[in-house]
């Protein structure tokens, strides 16, 4: 208990009033010997006060900017600003100009925070792990993929990897060169075009300017061949965005995304083989947006994507159908290349889908020989009936290059794997040779071989590699003042269907191996 003194105060109390005082005569000592202390005070007292006064509001200064899209009626607008990011010393007027670009189509932007992902009002260039930014070493194995990939990156150098060319393989301006051959057939291409955007199986001669160039095909498979002939100008490294071939490359997007449905597919479902269609197109409109980066493709091809997962069967593969049981080799080579493509470009894959597809294969390899089959192990190409005398199924190894493709695509190594190797060999004894007479001219084949030894490299490489040059660019149509030149003659098993669009897209990507893939498990030149 404390003490009381005379004046009724405590001790306890007299220390803490003694405490007070020491401290208020210490800091009176303290500010008359330092004013500036007080100044200091005072000045930083003024700023706060200042700064209390200003608007807390100022970040929303920055959203105000409101952009309304003008109504389309035609087919998907593609127009855009070539680059978002804005160059600091791009002139202001400029730079006005890239903000004010047109907003595609069907996209009414209303509300001011809207993020990237909710509209198409902007573009990007490319992103910087995107197919034609990505080195040799890239992510994953190898950026490779699609049936236009481009080297490493697949577009190792923004040109479709074009500096890879001679490594490759390829190069030069004759006698066996292929860059000649690609440009001529990109012209023939693009010369050739309809007005709506597509390729026109059984009408691209009404746009010859000298004479028919003829070699139509089937009316039926215009989705697939616009397909085919955008991926020869993607796999060029061309795109939408820039170059000689932008117009062309823009109309062709626009016409797939103005014939895919609800579901994804691209085209009408009335024909018995619309999956070959769909799949050429959901392959295109994946690389488009691959190279890329374009928000303008990246909806329409994960729907592409996603019908192609809807279609496989489960646990197996694909076919003519939507998931009705029935399975094939080449319709399912090519949604390996879709869903290959679509998960080197960030798209959303359902990686059961290639464990199906290998499942799919092995069920098709033939264990001695390593020969893949159709719907039988083992068994022979497929061959429409007016089509197996004239080009004899035993001349012919396109399911075994689909299925070593297809292997390597779902993480075999060539230098592994007991039947690629074995589907090597049995490619190697086939190479490509333009004769007509004995039946061995079959762009299918050659194309797919050709994707799959450009992946094993080495000395099978390379002896496929020149029999491949001397087939295809001996073969193609130059003769000037003519039509056709640029172009090659439909004369293979599947030309009656496909037409001259089919023959000259097939031999373009096979020209274009070089800078279209890297290879998976860095194989040895080539």
């Amino acid at each position: 208990m404390s003490k009381i003194d005379a004046r009724g105060t405590s001790r306890k109390e007299l220390m803490l009033t003694e405490q007070h005082q020491d401290f208020g005569d210490l800091l009176y000592e303290q500010v008359k010997n330092a004013p500036w202390v007080m100044c200091s005070v005072g000045i930083h007292g003024l700023l706060i006060g200042f700064l209390l006064l200003l608007p807390t509001d100022v970040t929303e200064v920055a959203t105000a900017t409101r952009i309304v899209a003008s109504p389309v009626e035609t087919q998907p607008e593609l127009d855009e600003p070539d680059d978002p990011d804005v160059d600091p010393d791009e002139p202001i007027d400029e730079i006005k100009k890239t903000i004010d670009e047109i907003v595609p189509v069907d996209t009414k932007v209303e509300d001011v925070n809207q993020t990237p992902d909710d509209v198409d009002a902007v573009d990007d260039l490319g992103v910087p792990d995107a197919f034609s930014n990505a080195p040799f070493s890239g992510l994953e194995t190898n950026a490779l993929i699609g049936l236009t990939g481009g080297a490493g990156g697949q577009r190792g150098d923004g040109l479709g990897g074009r500096k890879e060319l001679r490594s490759g393989g390829g190069g030069g301006t004759g006698g066996g060169g292929t860059q000649v051959s690609v440009d001529l057939a990109l012209e023939w291409l693009k010369n050739h075009q309809s007005d709506n955007g597509s390729w026109d199986g059984d009408g691209f001669d009404d746009h010859c300017k000298l004479n028919k160039c003829g070699g139509v095909g089937g009316a039926t498979f215009d989705p697939g061949l616009t397909g085919l002939a955008l991926l020869c100008f993607l796999g060029a490294g061309e795109t939408h965005q820039s170059g000689p071939y932008k117009d062309t490359i823009k109309n062709g997007l626009r016409y797939l995304k103005s014939i895919q449905d609800s579901e994804g597919a691209f085209g009408p479902r009335t024909s018995q083989h619309f999956q070959y269609n769909h799949m050429t197109a959901a392959l295109a409109m994946t690389e488009a947006y691959g190279l890329t980066g374009s928000r303008l493709f990246k909806e329409s091809a994960q729907r592409g994507v996603d019908f192609v997962h809807a279609s496989q069967n489960p646990y197996s593969a694909w076919r003519y159908g939507v998931r009705d049981g029935d399975n094939d080799t080449s319709v399912t080579g090519w949604a390996v290349m879709v869903l290959k493509s679509a998960k080197m470009a960030e798209l959303r894959v359902d990686g059961g889908a290639f464990r199906g597809a290998m499942g799919w294969i092995e069920k098709m390899t033939e264990p001695e020989l390593g020969r893949v089959g159709y719907q039988r192990r083992g068994g022979p190409v497929a061959r429409t009936s007016e089509m197996m005398e004239r080009f004899p199924a035993e001349q012919s190894e396109a399911l075994t290059g689909v299925g070593v493709l297809t292997r390597i695509f779902c993480g075999e190594d060539p230098k592994k794997s007991e039947f690629i190797q074995k589907g090597v060999a049995l490619m190697g004894k086939k190479p490509p040779r333009w004769d007509l007479d004995a039946g061995t001219t079959d762009f299918y084949y050659w194309y797919y071989a050709t994707l799959a030894m450009f992946q094993v490299g080495g000395e099978d490489w390379k002896r496929w590699n020149k029999s491949m040059k001397t087939a295809i660019v001996d073969n193609q149509r130059t003769e000037a003042g003519r039509d056709e030149r640029g172009s090659w003659d439909p004369v293979d098993p599947w030309s009656a269907d496909g037409g001259r669009i089919y023959a000259t897209a097939l031999n373009c990507l096979s020209l274009e191996v070089y800078y279209r893939y890297g290879r998976v498990f860095g194989a040895s030149e080539r």
